[in-house]
């Protein structure tokens, strides 16, 4: 763990060689696994992201710009997928994790009662889109969309959910709101609802993430805020599920996101809708529905490895923002080593500088006009001889 730490330092603000390859081994459309290699000069980083089961993003580092992906593909499509998938040569892996999207819930405040939550979104039970038509090899992009396999309802008779992946080959910021900063060490996933049809007056939507974590390791939900908000007008928080070594001596991966989600596919700062997580819990009596998961890590998951889940919510007290514009947009880092951290911008430090220095100048004035007052009023008496 501190060799990774080491090397996610010494590549800190560099570049990484980034490829995105569709269902390597296999050329049948009808399951989507997608897999994000970035290649550094001593490592390689690579991101899995697969719809077979719930929606699911493997992450594993190594310290070999050489290591490979290897699917087995009859296995992972087997009723026991366990060594489907792994990472070659096997000594090189440092680190792996994984983040499962398990679950979107509707639910609405029913007075005294609390909340009136509707039967759930399970998203393992979603019919996924091929991903390989919206594939992007220059813009390193690619969408999962996807709509339940039964929807009695017909709640997603005009709608769909989707998750889009952006890589990145280098550090910068993200245009479009929420602008979040990112390193070449992670990647980009945005959760989105489009038209999808409210089961009751004020919905609010939460979406439930599951993370899979080594023994050693553990999930923390960090809150940083900050008076600074240039890159995210009126969000002042940012916040983090970083998994972090028992024995405190290094941040391994993290999943980070700003304190907002958005109602419009061109966000503006009135867009914006409240988010906020809702405890994080341990998970290992209900496993991730994820062929992913179980062909990397093996059936001894529940007792080998940590599963730990936690809820984020969208929307107000009202939930009337969706109910207006049925689009809601929510954006988050995944990554390795210590998330990213907003620096004060140079308009922000101009402002304080500004606010701080004015009153220091008008006293200085001050005191030097009370000074020459002083001196010019006894300058004016004649001397007695």
């Amino acid at each position: 763990m501190l060799l990774l730490a080491a090397l996610l330092a010494a590549a800190g603000g560099g570049r990484r060689e980034v490829s995105m390859q569709y269902n390597p081994g296999w050329s049948n459309s009808s399951v989507n696994l997608l897999h994000v290699r970035a290649a550094g000069p001593r490592d390689t980083l690579h991101y899995v992201w697969s719809s077979i089961g719930a929606p699911t993003a493997l992450l594993v580092a190594t310290g070999s710009p050489g290591s490979a992906l290897r699917i087995d593909w009859a296995r992972l499509l087997s009723p026991a997928p366990a060594g489907a998938v792994r990472i070659e040569p096997p000594g090189s892996v440092l680190y792996s994790t994984a983040v499962v999207f398990t679950k979107v819930f509707e639910y609405r405040e029913a007075g005294k009662s609390g909340e009136h939550f509707y039967p759930p979104y399970d998203l393992s039970g979603f019919s996924w889109g091929s991903v390989n038509g919206t594939l992007n090899h220059t813009a390193l992009t690619a969408e999962f969309l996807g709509v339940p396999a039964s929807d009695p309802g017909g709640s997603f008779s005009n709608g769909s959910l989707a998750f889009r992946v952006t890589a990145y080959e280098a550090d910068g910021r993200d245009g479009p709101l929420p602008s979040l900063l990112h390193t070449a060490n992670s990647s980009k996933v945005e959760f989105v609802l489009a038209g999808v049809r409210p089961r009751g007056n004020g919905s609010r939507f939460a979406l439930e993430v599951a993370t899979v974590e080594e023994p050693g390791a553990a999930r923390r939900l960090r809150s940083a805020r900050s008076i600074d908000d240039e890159y995210t007008p009126a969000v002042f928080e940012t916040l983090s599920l970083a998994a972090e070594a028992r024995n405190g001596s290094a941040t391994l991966s993290f999943l980070q996101w700003k304190a907002t989600a958005y109602g419009s596919r061109s966000p503006r700062r009135e867009d914006g809708i409240r988010c906020r997580p809702r405890g994080l819990h341990a998970a290992n009596w209900t496993l991730p529905a994820s062929a992913l998961v179980r062909a990397y890590f093996g059936e001894g998951l529940g007792s080998a490895y940590t599963v730990s889940a936690i809820n984020i919510s969208f929307g107000g007290e009202d939930g009337e923002v969706y109910q207006e514009k049925r689009y809601l947009s929510w954006s988050a880092l995944l990554g390795f080593g210590q998330p990213p951290q907003d620096a004060f911008s140079p308009l922000v430090i101009s402002i304080v500088a500004v606010a701080l220095g004015a009153p220091v100048v008008l006293l200085l004035v001050g005191s030097v006009v009370v000074l020459f007052a002083r001196r010019k009023r006894y300058s004016e008496y004649e001397p007695i001889n």
